[in-house]
Formats: C-alpha cells, structure tokens, sequence
C-alpha cells in the first residue's frame, strides 16, 4: 500500500490533539529554582498536608511579582510523595502504581521522584517508550489494551508501551516493558532502530480535571523474527494481532487506536 502524499484530515487532527493548551491557567511548581511541573493557581487549596516530621511544611505559596506559583520545600522527593499520598486521599491523583517516576527540571536534570500517581495533577514532565514490532512480510504486531486497564481500556496500541520508571533507563525500560508487555526478549527481535521522539501536552482527567500531561515518548522499530509471536506475561494485554498496512490505517480512521500509538505508527509508516 502506498502511503498518501497529503495529510488526511484525521492525522492532521490527531496530530493538533498531541499539543493542546492547558483549559485553564497554571502556575509553576518550583524546586528550589527549578520549574519541576505545573498546577491550577488553587488546587493545592483542595488538600490538607500537614507538616512533615522535622515541622517543615512541603509546600510554600509565593506570590511575588513575577513569581506567582507554589515552591516545594525541603527534600524534593519526600515532599512530593507527601503530596502524592495528599493527592490521593483527596481523590485527585490518578491510579495509585506504587511507582516512583523521575522529576526533572525544565533543562532535563532530574531533581527527586514521584509516585506516579501524583504526576499528572502537578505537570510534570514522564518520559515513555514504545515499540512498533513487524513481521518478516511487513505487517504491523498491535496490541489491544486490557478491558480493565485505567487508561484508554480496549483500545489498539503499539506492540510495547509503558513508562520509564526512575529506576530504569530508556533501554532498560524497553528491555523489561517488551518481555512484560509481549513475553518477547529485546536481544532476540531484529534490525533494531531508534524511530523519533513524540511529544505530548495536553490536558488530563486526573486531579478531577486540572491534570495536564506532559510527556515524551521514545519509541523503536523492530522486526519480529518469523514464528515468533507476543505472548503478555503481565495480565495488561487483551490479545496481539497482526494487521497490513491497509487495515491499521482503517482502525486508526475509526479511533480505534490510542491517540499517541496512531501517531507513532503513522510516522513508522511514513505518512505525510
């Protein structure tokens, strides 16, 4: 199947979906000078944190000229999970994992971690990665996300999704999500290649509303090798499937993908 040589409307609104303003103003969240995340100028207002065991509280609202926002106080990541759990008792977090995700600054440097729960209501920037697998003839291993999953439950997505914990590495992250996710080892699939970066910013459910995501998301082609299929091993995953060129890009008119594995499959593809 050849590729079209114009944009179909339903890629060009996707991709206008991948970066869409907050609904409402933020602020910044601050560590010391660094910008860490974002929050509504009063949702913080909606908690109750009570002081930390040395007295400090975790948060300080500064209200300067030019430095409107909220300043977390003391050890980064002890505060941060301090809100995390505030956040969840208040129900404003998203799905508790029990996962601690990196905090990077506005230049990339990572400055604590946070239960990854906590990490849409504040805005702080995630890092994922993802996996496009085909066979040896070309077509395109999905998979169709489990019924009971939080997010974007039964809909198709890339061969291997998943978030890049603080432990892990990009490449370590792949390693472990493919086996986890597909029951396939990275050292194993062929012709490995890193295939770009998508970017994210949009608004997000989480925090009853005032969630923002902010996410990069990696992602690598592979070649599954001939008689070799994904089998899930972590209970995540309906099925996998096959799909030509004609019938993924059919599924993906139709929504059936999630909005960010319909991106990334429409870039391995070439689509204008």
């Amino acid at each position: 199947m050849t590729p079209p040589t114009h944009t179909p409307d339903w890629l060009r609104e996707l991709r206008a979906g991948a970066i869409v303003p907050p609904l409402r103003p933020r602020v910044p969240l601050w560590a010391g000078e660094s910008v860490i995340g974002s929050v509504e100028p009063g949702f913080f207002h909606k908690l109750a944190l009570h002081a930390m065991t040395d007295g400090d509280h975790p948060l300080l609202k500064e209200e300067r000229p030019g430095a409107l926002g909220w300043r977390v106080m003391g050890d980064v990541t002890t505060s941060l999970n301090k809100i995390a759990v505030a956040l969840h008792e208040a129900g404003l977090a998203g799905a508790w994992r029990d996962e601690q995700l990196a905090v990077p600054d506005q230049f990339g440097h990572r400055k604590g971690t946070v239960e990854r729960a906590a990490v849409r209501p504040l805005g702080i920037t995630t890092l994922a990665v993802h996996l496009v697998g085909q066979s040896p003839d070309g077509r395109f291993w999905v998979q169709q996300r489990a019924f009971n999953k939080s997010n974007d439950p039964g809909l198709w997505d890339t061969l291997m999704g998943g978030m890049v914990s603080a432990a892990d590495t990009v490449e370590t992250a792949l390693t472990r999500e493919t086996w986890e996710e597909a029951g396939l080892h990275v050292s194993q699939l062929l012709a490995m290649r890193y295939g770009g970066r998508l970017v994210a910013r949009r608004p997000s459910t989480d925090g009853k509303g005032a969630g923002y995501v902010v996410e990069d998301i990696d992602w690598y082609v592979c070649t599954v090798p001939e008689g070799m299929a994904p089998d899930n091993q972590d209970g995540e995953v309906e099925q996998f499937r096959l799909m030509d060129a004609a019938e993924l890009l059919d599924a993906m008119q139709r929504g059936e993908f999630t909005p960010e594995a319909a991106l990334i499959l429409s870039d391995a593809m070439g689509l204008a």
